[in-house]
């Protein structure tokens, strides 16, 4: 399979990118999700609106912010000024958008906000809260990764297997294209390359790799899936941090186990070795997780202090 999608759709004198609109599918969703729940537990919409916006904030925040330090401080370091502007300064001035986000640091600033929303909005314990928002975090994460197999981004190894997909984007930039081809039109170049007789011998060095996106969405539909059951059908969501540990070590499971068939992205294993970034992010999720699902406790009776309640039947 040769994997060449265009950017994004035309919409009027707009571009809708392939990558952004999935993040607005997996807000959307996740809007959707709370909403049911916020109703289950009899909390009023108004809340659910300002925990909408300090998700999508904190998201993206600590997801660039994570991509910075752990992943490509060296380069960001030198250059500040790009770490919040969607532009690149060097080697010359340029519009690029948010090139570079991780999810080790959406989750940590999740977690950060959350705590202020539990503390400051909603008024109820922190685990109570991350038991519920990490159900819509995982439906979330597969839109992202379709993003990333939409930009032909965070691609797999090399491999000879029947999985194996060429991606044509990520083996020739866009100025790659236009050189070889001598086509303007990058959309147009792109195609060219696959279809045009001309340009088989560039096609054919374009080699297979893992789509390591596709695994990964794949492996967190089972994560969505199994904390949505958690909460509806099973008493889980009674015991305090039960299912936020689940998620840890579900989620971070996956990312943990496909890792191994991706190319690497650098950052802190260049120093460490053994395991890749994602990796080593991972490892400290997964060990909290286990440590919450050990951990977790029925909260006391929101009665506990009615004079009315027999002490008898609290233990």
């Amino acid at each position: 399979m040769i994997w060449n999608p265009s950017e994004g759709f035309e919409l009027g004198p707009l571009t809708i990118r392939f990558y952004s609109l999935m993040f607005v599918v997996a807000f959307g969703i996740g809007w959707y999700i709370m909403k049911r729940i916020f109703i289950k537990e009899g909390e009023s919409l108004e809340k659910l609106d300002t925990l909408f916006i300090w998700t999508v904030l904190a998201t993206l925040v600590g997801a660039r912010l994570g991509h910075v330090f752990f992943y490509d401080w060296e380069y960001f370091r030198n250059n500040p000024m790009e770490i919040l502007l969607p532009f690149k300064f060097q080697p010359e001035f340029h519009f690029t958008g948010f090139q570079g986000l991780a999810s080790h640091g959406a989750a940590i600033s999740i977690i950060i906000v959350m705590y202020f929303y539990s503390k400051k909005v909603i008024k109820r314990p922190l685990l109570w809260v991350l038991d519920r928002i990490v159900i819509p975090v995982a439906c979330g994460a597969i839109f992202v990764r379709l993003g990333n197999f939409f930009n032909s981004e965070i691609v797999g190894n090399v491999t000879t297997s029947e999985f194996g997909i060429k991606f044509l984007r990520d083996k020739y930039t866009p100025s790659d294209v236009i050189s070889i081809t001598g086509i303007n039109d990058i959309n147009s170049a792109y195609s060219a390359v696959i279809t045009d007789p001309k340009y088989a011998t560039f096609l054919e060095q374009v080699p297979l790799k893992h789509p390591a996106q596709l695994y990964e969405a794949f492996g967190y539909i089972f994560v969505f899936i199994i904390l949505w059951l958690l909460y509806w059908k099973t008493n889980y969501k009674e015991k305090h941090g039960l299912i936020f540990g689940f998620f840890l070590v579900l989620l971070w499971s996956v990312r943990f186990a496909v890792e191994n068939v991706k190319e690497s992205q650098g950052g802190i294993e260049e120093s460490l070795g053994l395991f890749s970034t994602g990796q080593w992010l991972s490892i400290p999720f997964i060990l909290v997780g286990i440590v919450f699902i050990f951990l977790a406790e029925k909260p006391l009776p929101k009665d506990l202090f009615n004079n009315d309640v027999n002490p008898d039947k609290l233990f």
